[in-house]
């Protein structure tokens, strides 16, 4: 089981927030669809995932998502994902 807090900031307040959780085991490979789900409850766009978001989860249990990942005009100042298993 494993669980991801993905928290949308407009400058230094959340706005709206929301958990992932999941029975199953977590797999870097599902990483996209996870943050799809969470964007989708958040009603926010889903960012392009790059490898460095990736590397940043792996090594620091989480990765920021600035108003530059998103291919759609958004008007907060950036989405966080959280490792809180």
């Amino acid at each position: 089981m494993f669980r991801i807090w993905a928290k949308v900031y407009r400058e230094d307040h959340i706005e709206k927030q929301t958990v992932y959780e999941s029975e199953k085991k977590f797999s870097y490979s599902d990483f996209f669809g996870y943050l799809a789900e969470m964007c989708m409850e958040l009603d926010v766009p889903t960012p392009v995932l790059l490898k460095q978001h990736i590397f940043q989860y792996a090594k620091y249990r989480h990765t920021v998502f600035r108003p530059s990942d998103f291919l759609e005009s958004v008007d907060f100042t950036k989405l966080v994902i959280e490792n809180i298993s």
